[in-house]
């Protein structure tokens, strides 16, 4: 995480140091690095488990059988020393105070990061905490959802909910994000940034935006307060149409969609209509238990991980019998996709938008002994078809982008979304 700094004049000085750090932060760190790869965990079946020997090497146990990693791992001598090293310096010459705790999450960011894969990543005990309230739906915040693209690291308010602190506010849906507090928003991953936004009920976070619609730099000072998100909302159209929108997969999500889903069908719904435009993604367990409602007997999506072992998830013969639109786009990602993915391989509605973002692969947390975790790309999602989409995201079958036509730019209003519209066009013809 970045802060941003005053600039100050650098002083660049040469040689080595005089002395060496004593050798107790030494070990410190030296363990924190092999901790930090010692990874324990549990998924898909499969039990992984890493420690290190005397030397310096280290067996997993998979579905392969024991595998001896390469003599010359990232812990050798020269790598400690390296750290060593570079600590000696810290020691002598930087010129502020800091953390040895500090230090080492570094560290443990730092191998992750070596990755070079944006979805793989290293949580603190607090960020983990994080992570798990906010795959729950209950936290201290303000009441916006929030979409990070994973290449320039912007961050856009996808969905303002209404009677939440953003709303109150002033918050629009679309409003990029450009710092929180003194935290510049591209400076950090979504998860880091949320721990900001969030905090102690009753407390400000002081937000600076960008609204593309109007050109404007705008400030915020915005109260957190306890927050009960729903990710799903619905509502019945005219004509029996019935509209879902899932903004997240999350763990409650797939009951808050079957209650949707029985309510408007009380009301007699002849169509549906499910929107998962800017919907990141989420839980896969989440987005399976959705298509299993919807689709009828058969493979909803399957994973293969590196050793080629397959995982599929499926759906039984109990599914929906009506018309049924998606709306899609650029910031449908991961679950979303497995979402639309499904529903296009079984011809079970019309998927309508734009291209989805194109992220096809599986991302596992594996929780650690301290409390702390590590989210790592673990496998690849397939369509029922066998369609791999990392990358290329899905076409639409009626290509159509975003277009809002009301003049005076007030609050979203349904008539005026040019998708929607389509949708219901589609679904009713449909009905017919």
């Amino acid at each position: 995480m970045q802060e941003e700094q005053e600039e100050q004049e650098e002083m660049i000085k040469t040689g080595k140091p005089e002395k060496r750090r004593p050798s107790g932060f030494k070990n410190g760190v030296i363990i924190g690095l092999v901790l930090g790869l010692l990874i324990t965990g549990i998924g898909a079946g499969v039990g992984i488990r890493a420690y290190a020997n005397l030397t310096n090497n280290y067996v997993i146990f998979g579905p392969q059988g024991v595998k001896q990693t390469a003599k010359d791992n990232v812990l050798d001598q020269a790598a400690i020393k390296k750290v060593d090293e570079l600590l000696s310096y810290i020691d002598l010459y930087y010129n502020d105070s800091y953390k040895e705790k500090d230090i080492r999450n570094a560290i443990y960011k730092g191998t992750l990061s070596g990755l070079g894969d944006p979805y793989s990543v290293y949580y603190t005990v607090d960020e983990y905490k994080d992570l798990q309230t906010s795959t729950n739906g209950n936290y201290y915040g303000i009441g916006a959802a929030l979409s990070q693209n994973a290449k320039t690291m912007e961050v856009t308010v996808v969905k303002v909910y209404e009677g939440t602190p953003a709303e109150e506010a002033g918050l629009k849906n679309g409003d990029e994000i450009l710092s929180v507090d003194k935290y510049e928003a591209t400076s950090m991953e979504l998860s880091n940034l949320v721990k900001k936004i969030r905090g102690k009920e009753g407390t400000k976070v002081h937000l600076k935006v960008y609204r593309s619609q109007t050109g404007e730099n705008l400030e915020f000072d915005v109260e957190r307060k306890n927050v009960d998100i729903p990710s799903v909302d619905s509502k019945m159209l005219s004509d029996g149409i019935g509209y879902i929108q899932i903004s997240e997969f999350q763990s409650n999500t797939a009951k808050q969609f079957k209650k949707a889903l029985v309510a408007l069908e009380k009301e007699d719904m002849k169509g549906l209509i499910v929107d998962v435009r800017s919907n990141p993604g989420g839980l896969v367990t989440s987005v399976v238990d959705i298509l299993d409602q919807i689709l009828p007997e058969g493979t909803v999506v399957y994973t293969e991980d590196k050793y080629g072992k397959k995982e599929t998830y499926t759906s039984d013969a109990s599914c929906i019998h009506y018309p049924m639109a998606v709306l899609v786009n650029g910031d449908s990602a991961s679950a979303s996709e497995i979402f639309a993915g499904a529903i296009k391989d079984y011809d079970y509605g019309t998927l309508i938008g734009t291209k989805t973002f194109g992220k096809g692969i599986v991302q596992t947390v594996f929780p650690l002994e301290n409390g702390d975790a590590i989210k790592i790309t673990t496998a690849k999602y397939y369509t029922p078809k066998g369609h791999y989409i990392h990358g290329k995201g899905i076409q639409p079958d009626i290509k159509l982008e975003y277009k809002y036509s009301d003049p005076e730019d007030e609050s979203y209003d349904m008539k005026y979304d040019n998708q929607l519209q389509k949708a219901i066009s589609v679904v009713k013809e449909k009905m017919n």
